[in-house]
């Protein structure tokens, strides 16, 4: 448990305790940031309000995608079991957004029932209605995962304008709702059909402004060979490129994420290393949490305040008695002259403005006579906040991330390899001949040798300066092989005899294999990886 201590003379006599971060972002939530979103309507415009359940739930991780990419399927992968509710085929089965949380017991809750559960993060769902609701469940079940993370599994996106209408709820909508919520938003594709959609293009701009949490999988890989794998990659990226208009390029992990035999095995290293890289994305998500939540409440912020400035200018703008309906109009045509006043007059950013054509289109049902005028205060409060609160809460993040019961999450196929000979690079690279009695540079020993007596040693042994002309061959900075070096020459007389000298080589091996294989690499890993190697294979030198 941690506290700190709030005080501001102007608003409060008495110093604020917060016994956690959550706590302090539901208490500056509710008094600083809370009125000024109710004063301008924010929640009709933008997002509902939050509620405990939104600072108290677990990280959340939302999987969208087309019909048969193998939603469904990834959950159950993760899991290593069924959950209720579950339907897996070639056709589009899941029908409902189905949140996949912890429980003692297995069951299902009904959307209904779901929205009036104040434990639940799921309360403000109730305005999308009926239609919605009775397409939404709660799939409850004790697993070791789900201790740490929430997934939610959408229904699969069809093409067509008729399918769209026939859901009777915006699906976007509600999907742009969870996006706002969710730690990870996480993109499938199937790479038998990369074609994108109008519903799932539609979608995929929904989710704009949440890129830093989107990760895209291409999944059901091993069912094409690696030169059309190539070429499905790359036909992804551009058609991604298409619709996401950002200059960063999506992170893609490549893969098939479930339990069968791979069909085509010929890139399973390339598979185990992207499963391996997004299972650590993930894991990282409960250490992350509450700098998520953190970072997620000054977005709004940032948004409320320039909502409070748009608001406000409408109704500045806006006669008392006469011509109501007619300026209306004009000043909801002008709305894009009227950010860029206010970006001049505040100095915002223009990234910080809700969607022009979006705001347009809500102001349309507004009687902005009845908007409220700028109230100073309200703002003050919120950049009062920004400044100084936010800050404090700040220092406890990291703090209260290392007493973390279970940092990161477990269970499932989350410790399929972590240990044993299965584990991802297990025996390959500096673990080479981890499992051998041999000392495992003696295989390639002998190359190394006629090397070694071409460079006149002296006693047995090179010079630094001999060894250097050697070593500086395999073109490495000075960084890494002067970090080498440090671990070849045992016995630190600033010379390498035979086995020192064929140790330094296999080293200088190990870092071209690593960078092989993990792309390219610092030294400071590299060093870390050749340093556990050593420790390991140190025992093996027996003439030093």
């Amino acid at each position: 448990m941690f506290s700190w201590l709030g005080t501001d003379d102007r608003r409060r006599k008495e110093p604020e305790v917060f016994q956690t971060v959550s706590d302090g972002l539901k208490k500056l939530y509710k008094t600083k940031l809370l009125p000024l979103e109710e004063n301008y309507k924010f929640h009709e415009f933008h997002s509902p309000a939050l509620e405990d359940a939104d600072f108290d739930n677990k990280p959340m991780v939302l999987l969208v995608g087309q019909y048969s990419t193998g939603k469904t399927s990834f959950i159950r992968y993760l899991l290593e079991q069924d959950f209720p509710g579950m339907r897996i085929g070639p056709e589009p089965t899941t029908d409902s957004f189905i949140a996949v949380m912890h429980g003692d017991t297995e069951g299902v809750i009904p959307g209904n029932a779901l929205v009036v559960d104040p434990k639940k993060p799921f309360r403000k769902l109730n305005a999308f209605g009926n239609a919605f609701l009775n397409r939404f469940v709660c799939a409850q079940l004790p697993n070791p995962v789900l201790e740490s993370i929430s997934v939610i599994d959408t229904p699969g996106i069809l093409s067509g304008e008729k399918q769209r209408i026939s859901r009777g709820y915006d699906f976007a909508a509600v999907l742009e709702w969870f996006a706002e919520r969710v730690d990870r938003i996480i993109l499938l594709f199937d790479a038998h059909k990369l074609d994108i959609s109008d519903e799932f293009s539609e979608v995929i701009k929904a989710l704009k402004n949440h890129e830093d949490k989107i990760r895209v999988v291409l999944n059901k890989a091993d069912q094409i060979e690696t030169q059309q794998l190539m070429r499905v990659y790359g036909a992804l990226m551009w058609s991604l490129g298409k619709i996401v208009n950002t200059p960063e390029v999506i992170r893609v992990y490549i893969g098939s994420f479930w339990s069968h035999p791979l069909l085509i095995p010929d890139n399973r290293k390339l598979f185990e290393a992207e499963e391996q890289d997004l299972f650590k994305d993930i894991q990282s998500l409960p250490r992350n949490a509450a700098l998520r939540k953190l970072n997620d409440l000054i977005k709004r912020a940032r948004l409320a305040k320039v909502h409070a400035y748009i608001i406000s200018s409408l109704k500045k703008d806006m006669p008392s008695v006469f011509g109501k309906e007619n300026k209306k109009k004009e000043l909801i045509a002008s709305l894009g002259d009227i950010y860029k006043r206010i970006e001049r007059e505040h100095q915002i950013s223009p990234g910080d403005f809700p969607n022009l054509k979006k705001m347009q289109d809500q102001l349309q049902a507004q009687d902005l006579h009845k908007f409220q005028p700028l109230k100073p205060k309200l703002l003050e409060a919120v950049d009062d906040m920004l400044a100084h609160d936010i800050a404090g809460l700040m220092i406890l993040v990291r703090q209260e991330e290392t007493q973390l019961p279970n940092p990161v999450v477990k269970g499932g196929a989350f410790d399929g390899t972590l240990d044993g000979p299965f584990g991802h690079g297990y025996g390959e690279g500096a673990g080479e001949g981890i499992d051998e009695a041999e000392w495992v540079v003696a295989r390639d020993k002998p190359a190394y040798d006629e090397i070694f007596y071409t460079l006149s040693p002296v006693n047995g042994k090179v010079t630094g300066a001999n060894a250097k002309k050697e070593m500086v061959k395999s073109k490495l900075p000075n960084t890494v092989l002067g970090k080498i070096w440090k671990l070849a020459d045992i016995d630190k007389d600033g010379m390498l005899d035979d086995e020192e000298f064929a140790l330094a080589n296999h080293l200088i091996k190990c870092h071209f294999t690593n960078s092989c294989q993990y792309g390219r690499t610092s030294s400071f890993p590299v060093y870390v990886c050749i340093s556990s190697f050593v420790q390991l294979d140190l025992l093996h030198i027996t003439k030093v």
